[in-house]
């Protein structure tokens, strides 16, 4: 077994004991990451689909490596559970030393399983694994809990090193205030603004009352399977992703003017547009105004994306957070009607220490804004007046939300679940204004001009709804649809350094592992297996959501909107183009009429046991 480390630990927090799971060759043929996540949940998990409640202490929260971590250029480390969100699975990623930390620890990942009768956190070095109070950084923030939590076992690590010198501190992903309220948008954080959004999964680890995670691993990654090869391929990968200078120069955050100015696929006021011409928004003046670091990568990544921007004066001083990228440019950004820098920075300074999403948080904030603007609901309803453009109440709104308290109640359950409740309460169709696929937010990217990489059933039938990093489309096995995309999430890579393509990477792995993946064998088994098992999972769904494929395989209705400004102004797709393209979409991936995996394709798989689970389905949906 080559390339891992052929082991997990399983951690059971109620009972705060540990034991080991070995990697079979079972588990393997879902590779790693998010495809062994979908494996392990659905073994345990399965048979009780839609009585698992996602924020209960049966849910497993899985953190795990895959067969590229630590040898590909970069580094994620994939967090994977039944989502609060979809009540289906989500691969989320991390951008954390904690999977290399995990490897060299001796393990492939982590199931934690129960819930903890106090705050704890988990501290695993090597052979060493260990519940630990955490009841006095239980309310900190990621800033707070970097100067204490992660110092305190730096420096019990230091004092018993054995060798001279000094160890590299400890990787350490943590939930904020956001997590420990079970907001089910929460995210997992690292490093102050890192975070594995998509999945709501900072409310699972929430739930479990588990602060953080602290691994520090001291011995050698696995051995590959051929090195010379394996040597090669990583040099050519490294001079390839050197000659991203764009993406070295500005990071993601390029996007910020451009995606609305050149693509007109940007949320503006809660998707009510796609397109602006706002120049203040230009990643230039973050760089001239807010930027203090301009170069900043995980492990052994030469791309550079990340660029670090602090308010040094003004109302906001302070304030530190990774550019912002572009995502948060968005919807910190233009999907609130702020425009400027400072302003931006702030509030996404705001979500890093609170512990959200940003791009559901901005998703939810949008929508109760547009709400307020029609007014459906009212200043007596916020506590305040929730005007565009406005960051100091979109600042109390993300308090609210954390906290629990009033509207912020309603709205921390997400947009789907807002747009139910203030329906019934106002007697009006809030659902409308829901940006949303099957209960996750919409990345920022849009769907109407057929300008971006996001068109027509992107999201419509995306296994993991609106993610904008596991999007879907046609042809189904085409190089940027979901299948590859679940591939770069079982391997476990950023798809920011995916530039020498899946072929090449999926070789680079085979030198790793061994295996002998081709394309066509990921396309026709180990890929559609994962995203087989997760669309099973997702239709499943329970305990209180469910999903009718003919119903929600489809868009936000907003993008049935023509767009009303910019250079395709009118543009937008027709319900009956998008249906016909669900349609042939189900055809090449093997689903039947209705959406459901076909229960003979499950067998050519090798995964016919899941025929219990798609008989469930077709139980609820009366056919």
């Amino acid at each position: 077994m080559k390339g891992y480390a052929g082991k997990l630990i399983d951690v059971d927090l109620s009972t705060e004991t540990v034991k080991f799971v070995e990697l079979d060759e079972e588990m393997l043929r879902f590779y790693g990451g998010r495809g062994l996540g979908t494996y392990l949940l659905w073994k345990e998990l399965g048979e009780r689909w839609e009585d698992i409640d996602p924020l209960g202490e049966e849910n497993l929260l899985l953190i795990l490596t895959g067969p590229l971590t630590g040898y590909y250029p970069g580094i994620k480390t994939s967090v994977v559970a039944k989502s609060p969100e979809s009540n289906g699975i989500v691969g989320s990623v991390l951008s954390s030393e904690i999977g290399i930390e995990l490897k060299a620890s001796g393990y492939d990942g982590i199931i934690i399983r129960g819930r903890a009768k106090e705050p704890v956190y988990l501290f695993i070095n090597d052979e060493t694994i260990e519940i630990r109070d955490a009841s006095k950084y239980w309310g900190m923030g990621g800033v707070e809990l970097h100067k204490t939590l992660l110092k305190e076992v730096h420096d019990e690590l230091r004092k018993r090193a054995k060798l001279r010198g000094v160890p590299k501190e400890p990787a350490m992903m943590y939930i904020g205030r956001g997590g420990e309220n079970k907001v089910r948008f929460a995210a997992i954080m690292a490093k102050m603004m890192h975070a594995a959004g998509y999945g709501g999964f900072g409310a699972v680890m929430g739930s479990k009352n588990l602060k953080a995670v602290l691994v520090k691993g001291n011995g050698p990654l696995p051995e590959v399977h051929d090195s010379t090869k394996f040597k090669a391929m990583l040099r050519e990968f490294q001079r390839e992703l050197l000659t991203l200078t764009t993406f070295r120069q500005w990071g993601t955050g390029s996007g910020g003017y451009s995606v609305g100015k050149d693509r007109s696929s940007q949320p503006v006021r809660n998707w009510q547009e796609e397109y602006h011409d706002d120049e203040r928004i230009s990643v230039v003046n973050f760089e001239l105004r807010t930027w203090v670091k301009k170069y900043w990568a995980d492990y052994g990544c030469p791309v550079n994306c990340m660029k670090i921007s602090y308010l040094r004066y003004g109302p906001y001083k302070g304030a530190i957070t990774d550019a912002p990228d572009y995502e948060l440019m968005a919807y910190m950004g233009t999907n609130l009607g702020i425009f400027e820098p400072e302003k931006i920075v702030y509030l996404s300074y705001l979500v890093d220490e609170l512990g959200l999403d940003g791009i559901n948080a901005g998703n939810v904030l949008g929508f109760a804004a547009e709400l307020y603007q029609r007014g459906i609901l009212t200043e007596e309803d916020i506590g305040f007046r929730l005007e565009w453009g406005d960051e100091k109440a979109f600042a109390r709104l993300l308090e609210l939300i954390v906290e629990r308290e009033g509207i912020g109640e309603i709205l921390a359950e997400g947009t789907y679940r807002a747009a139910l409740k203030i329906s019934e309460m106002k007697g009006v169709d809030a659902m409308k204004y829901a940006v949303h696929v099957k209960g996750i937010g919409i990345g920022a990217h849009g769907i109407r001009s057929d300008l971006d990489y996001t068109r027509d059933i992107s999201y419509a039938v995306s296994v993991q709804g609106g993610d904008h990093t596991a999007t879907a489309g046609l042809p189904a096995r085409s190089y940027e649809g979901e299948l590859v995309n679940a591939f770069y999430d079982s391997a476990v890579i950023c798809m920011f350094t995916t530039r020498p393509g899946f072929e090449r990477i999926l070789e680079f792995g085979n030198a790793i592992t061994g295996f002998d993946l081709t394309p066509e064998k990921w396309f026709n088994e180990t890929g559609l297996r994962i995203i087989h098992l997760q669309r099973i999972l997702l239709l499943l769904g329970g305990p209180d959501v469910y999903w009718d494929p003919r119903r929600d395989d489809d868009n936000p209705q907003r993008f049935y909107e023509p767009l009303p400004s910019g250079p395709v102004k009118g543009k937008a797709p027709s319900r009956e183009e998008i249906r016909a393209k669900v349609r042939q979409y189900y055809d090449e991936v093997g689903y039947d009429e209705h959406g459901i995996p076909k229960e003979e394709v499950l067998e050519e798989l090798g995964i016919g046991e899941a025929k219990r689970e798609v008989k469930r389905i077709r139980k609820r949906l009366g056919l």
